[in-house]
């Protein structure tokens, strides 16, 4: 009898995508063109930015921003690479913060817009 299962192919690169949601529609431009470029993409998954019950309290957002900053340096441990999204070169204390433990985890980064020599 002959083997007729396929090889596996490789998997696709992850890329976790970092930016201000201020830049929310931004993130989704890039989300698409590296869909669309084949790789699997890990991004912010809430706009807190945005009016929401999930973070109407003034405590509860407190206690999700915390949640949802260690979440996304989870997602920088799965990713291959980062993707920085900043508009108008503009790369805030978080984003900061998320270049940073990718830098020290060895990980690609890349950008949307060439950084200021600062950001890097």
């Amino acid at each position: 009898m002959q083997d007729t299962t396929q090889p596996t192919p490789p998997r696709p690169t992850i890329v976790v995508l970092c930016g201000s949601t201020r830049y929310w529609d931004a993130l989704a431009e890039a989300n698409s063109y590296e869909t669309a470029a084949g790789r699997i993409v890990l991004a912010p998954g809430c706009d807190m930015k945005s009016a929401h019950a999930l973070w109407s309290d003034p405590r509860q957002a407190d206690r999700l921003k915390a949640v949802l900053d260690d979440l996304h340096l989870r997602k920088i441990d799965l990713a291959d690479e980062v993707l920085v999204v900043n508009p108008n070169r503009y790369i805030g204390d978080s984003t900061r913060r998320e270049i940073a433990y990718a830098t020290r985890l060895g990980k690609p980064i890349r950008y949307t817009q060439t950084p200021e020599e600062d950001d890097r």
